[in-house]
């Protein structure tokens, strides 16, 4: 029902380019796929496989059609450091947009980290690091909860085990200049950010995927002291807009989480 609802809001939107055009095929031909079910799917010259095709539709829209991670610049083989980086979707974009970039491609869940190793290796893509962890703020480990999609986390309602992790903030000093940090960690970003803030000096964009869980401190205030302490401007995004607001508190229907937001960081 929300992709009807999107293509009847947003009609001219919907068609405006090559990749808007796309998504629309792609909705027309996976929309209806049956929820957490590995199932290959294809786009341009891709072929997947994904856990879940309703995340994998989402992931198209926001990667390839509304480029949320498009960034220029004069380094011909960029540092991307790709926290979160799923079943491969945006290793795939930044390498299309930097063919010669040295990604590092940080992945928590387990499962989720087989699938992103074969589609890299189905897809020919070379020059990326797989680190099979979660990032954090320490290497002791974190409790993470496997929902087989883009939806485990620390917060996750599913049952918990105890994952290997990495702290990114040893990353981040390794190296002189990074050009790109994208931090979707589903919730682990308030922790990390606080732990890294005075490490991100060498970074030049930094994407996070900002979310709150129900019952448990929001923390916004928190990330954007990082961005303004840290001297990035920044562009906060929201695909929610949600109808009576301080009654339907839910995010999407979720359970755990009440809120998302992008957040894009970039210097002047």
């Amino acid at each position: 029902m929300y992709w009807l609802r999107y293509l009847l809001k947003e009609p001219f939107q919907a068609l405006r380019t090559s990749r808007d055009r796309e998504f629309i095929k792609l909705l027309l031909k996976y929309g209806n796929a049956k929820r957490h079910n590995r199932t290959h799917v294809s786009f341009g010259k891709y072929q997947l496989e994904v856990p879940d095709v309703m995340s994998f539709l989402w992931q198209y829209k926001e990667i390839y059609a509304d480029e949320f991670y498009f960034f220029k610049s004069d380094n011909p083989s960029p540092i991307i450091l790709d926290c979160g980086a799923n079943v491969g979707m945006s290793v795939l974009y930044f390498k299309e947009l930097y063919p010669n970039a040295k990604i590092s491609a940080f992945e928590a869940e387990p499962e989720i980290i087989q699938i992103l190793r074969s589609n890299l290796i189905r897809n020919k893509v070379e020059g990326v690091e797989i680190i099979p962890k979660a990032v954090w703020k320490d290497t002791e480990g974190i409790w993470f909860g496997s929902e087989s999609a883009d939806s485990s986390s620390i917060y996750s309602k599913a049952e918990k085990k105890l994952i290997p992790s990495i702290r990114l903030k040893e990353y981040l000093e390794k190296e002189n200049s990074i050009d790109f940090l994208k931090m979707d960690i589903e919730g682990a970003e308030i922790e990390v950010l606080e732990d890294c803030k005075n490490s991100l000096g060498n970074v030049k964009n930094l994407f996070v995927e900002f979310h709150s869980y129900i019952g448990n401190t929001q923390g916004l205030a928190d990330v954007i002291r990082v961005f303004e302490e840290n001297g990035f401007r920044y562009f906060i995004d929201t695909n929610q807009h949600r109808l009576r607001p301080f009654v339907n508190h839910k995010y999407r229907g979720n359970e755990v989480m009440d809120l998302q937001l992008n957040i894009f960081g970039w210097r002047e």
